[in-house]
């Protein structure tokens, strides 16, 4: 961490040499931002003007606002290669004794912006303190959280990087709204908020630059803003998203252990009434996995999906991770999942030959594993990539350690995997491969063919690793009906061909008779489709 202090200044003088003195015995180079300051002020500001002894003051001609002011701070931070900024008010509200205490939070968080909770005493007047407490809910609503307890504190430290990229994508408010506007689009865009308490005087003959009509009606409109654009960032366009493997496993381990906790006390009902807000909770925040959801679902069900059927988008994936650990746990009976082909389904448990399964992100295959009995399980290898999914697997082995038998991590499959695989097969195992994820690593092996009314790329993993092995190939899924599942089984290929000659165009014939099979799929049912992330976008990432 490099930090400096930044410390705007509209008529303030009086306090303001102190103020300098003591960040400066704290090491901290200072940035001072003369708003336009009238006489005296103007004179007394200038004089602080040190570069030599870590004090600069650079002056704005016509008053422009605090937050101006501010943002003028930044860029001379950035520009001098600090990587955080302190801001600081020049009137002497702030009590520097915290000062330590704010440095030492962010030293601990330097992704973070790092905020004083003011402690007030009897001086703050009581028309200031009523409407602190308005913004504070208004605050919370366009959050939708209490993580932020004051939003318009000025003492903080901010990291540089977040707010740089912030200033450079969106407008923020210029005056008395800056503080807050600054905060709440921080904390949409990901930036951790941690509060640390600070006194906070109103010294004696302290004066304030707040405009009760201007000031008021400005934070009014500021408020206004965020409110639409929260609504707009739960119903807006969908944007590029990240490779589907790059994108963190969201919902911490205890809280996994609460929710497996509820279903052991309260049963599968009464756990799914504990699970309803938690889903909530992730659709608001989970902004991109929303907008993912929203751009699948309108291809899926040809018309704008409503606000009601995105959450149930978000709970049926939330009671898809409840029914898996239920199976699990031995709480689900081998008879809720039906075959659609009872007949076919024996006749290919009977068949010594191995195969390649193929499985999608679409319904709940994995409950279909949890249900089989132990001999019909041992012939399952399935290659998995679970960074994304580490606390629910470290949660369900602590259950069930047997869950993770026969799961072979890859990112991609290389000889001594291939070899690895080849024997399995030759022993009679069926290897199970997700066909609509791309490649983690080496991307370009992947094949852009149509899938609900637009091209998307599928993977030539599973083809190439059919071909290789010299083994059937069958498609597999499961999807719930009713109050339980009915597990279909497609014979897709009984030996697949990749002649050198025209090798890519089998692997985009292979991809595309996969794409229209899972198609059809997800349109019987749309909400069982558990690809959180923009899946037409390049292959998978902006």
């Amino acid at each position: 961490m490099k930090t400096c202090a930044i410390v705007p200044s509209h008529n303030h003088w009086q306090a303001i040499g102190t103020v300098v003195a003591r960040l400066r015995r704290m090491d901290l180079p200072v940035f001072v931002i003369d708003d336009g300051s009238a006489e005296p002020a103007a004179t007394v500001i200038a004089a602080l003007h040190d570069p030599l002894g870590g004090a600069v003051v650079r002056r704005l001609a016509i008053n422009q606002g605090k937050g101006a002011a501010v943002v003028e701070g930044f860029r001379l931070a950035w520009e001098a290669g600090f990587t955080h900024a302190l801001q600081v008010d020049a009137d002497g509200q702030h009590d520097l004794d915290a000062l330590p205490a704010l440095l030492a939070r962010a030293a601990e968080r330097p992704d973070a912006l790092v905020s004083g909770q003011p402690l007030y005493d009897a001086s703050i007047p009581v028309g200031r303190k009523i409407g602190r407490w308005i913004t504070h809910v208004w605050v919370w609503i366009e959050t939708v959280s209490l993580r932020i307890t004051d939003s318009m504190c000025g003492f903080r430290v901010y990291p540089l990087a977040a707010v740089r990229s912030l200033l450079s994508e969106e407008t923020v408010g210029r005056r008395m709204d800056f503080d807050t506007e600054i905060m709440v689009r921080l904390f949409w865009r990901g930036t951790a908020v941690e509060m640390v308490p600070v006194k906070v005087i109103y010294p004696p003959g302290n004066s304030s630059n707040f405009d009760l009509l201007r000031d008021n009606w400005r934070i009014s409109k500021m408020h206004a803003r965020l409110v639409f654009a929260m609504l707009r960032r739960l119903v807006g366009p969908p944007r590029a998203s990240r490779h589907w493997a790059a994108m963190a496993e969201r919902g911490a381990y205890w809280g996994l252990r609460f929710c497996a906790a509820a279903y052991l006390l309260l049963g599968r009902r009464g756990c799914r009434v504990v699970l309803a807000p938690v889903a909530l909770y992730f659709f608001l925040f989970g902004g991109e996995q929303r907008r993912a959801s929203r751009l699948f679902l309108g291809r899926a069900l040809n018309r704008p999906p409503s606000l009601a059927e995105g959450y149930r988008h978000f709970f049926s994936f939330a009671s898809r991770a409840l029914d898996s650990f239920i199976a699990w746990t031995g709480g689900i009976a081998q008879d809720a999942v039906r075959a659609a082909d009872p007949e076919a389904l024996a006749a290919f448990c009977a068949d010594p030959r191995g195969a390649v399964l193929v499985v999608a992100h679409l319904g709940n295959v994995d409950l279909a594993r949890a249900l089989l009995d132990e001999k019909t399980r041992a012939r399952l290898t399935v290659l998995v990539h679970t960074r994304h999914a580490v606390n629910y697997n470290r949660m369900l082995r602590e259950f069930r350690p047997d869950a993770a038998m026969n799961l072979i991590q890859v990112t991609e499959i290389g000889p001594e995997t291939a070899i690895d695989l080849k024997d399995r097969v030759e022993r009679g195992e069926w290897v199970v491969i997700a066909g609509d994820r791309t490649p983690v690593r080496s991307r370009g092996r992947v094949s852009r063919v149509p899938f609900l009314g637009a091209e998307a790329a599928f993977s030539h993993g599973p083809w190439v690793l059919a071909a290789v092995l010299g083994c059937p190939l069958r498609l597999l899924f499961c999807l719930r009906e009713g109050a339980g599942w009915r597990l279909t089984l497609e014979p897709f290929a009984e030996q697949v061909v990749l002649p050198r000659r025209d090798r890519d165009a089998a692997l985009r014939g292979y991809a595309a008779a996969y794409a229209a099979r899972l198609e059809d799929f997800a349109r019987r049912a749309p909400f069982q489709w558990y690809n959180f992330f923009d899946f037409w976008a390049g292959e998978g990432a902006p």
